[in-house]
């Protein structure tokens, strides 16, 4: 069940819920819940790194892992954590955790960088004429990427 912390109603009903489930000895969750970024705005990056990939030779995974996260947006993505047996490891957060604005910043980083490094112009989202045209460009080239 979701509730809504700044509703008073729904703020009692989850401290009488929690109460409960304390009382009772239960087993449970608490999880906040970032906004969501939309299906459209997924849509929007994955085309926007297949589309870089087409330009370069590369698959949308790599040039996802690699660009993206890594090259454009290291703070964001990658993360250290204590492992039991190698110690101290990298590894690189998903893009679902992400909530929307932080979204909004790595996206703006890549297209910045796909600009001025590699001479590649990646369409904002309001550009609808040039992200259809790179959907074009991507089906086109979909066996390759």
């Amino acid at each position: 069940m979701r509730y809504d912390g700044s509703n008073e109603l729904h703020a009692r009903q989850a401290r009488e819920k929690l109460e409960k489930l304390i009382k009772d000895k239960k087993i449970f969750d608490l999880t906040e819940k970032k906004p969501q970024r939309s299906i459209q705005a997924n849509k929007y990056l994955h085309v926007c790194l297949s589309y870089f990939g087409c330009q370069i030779g590369e698959t949308m995974e790599y040039v996802k892992r690699n660009y993206y996260k890594i090259l454009c947006n290291p703070d964001t993505f990658i993360r250290e954590r204590e492992d039991k047996y190698l110690g101290r490891v990298k590894y690189l957060r998903s893009s679902s955790e992400l909530d929307s604005s932080e979204f909004s910043l790595t996206v703006d980083r890549f297209r910045n960088w796909c600009s001025s490094n590699a001479g590649v112009y990646i369409p904002s989202p309001d550009e609808e004429r040039l992200i259809q045209l790179m959907e074009l460009e991507v089906e086109r080239n979909k066996e390759f990427i």
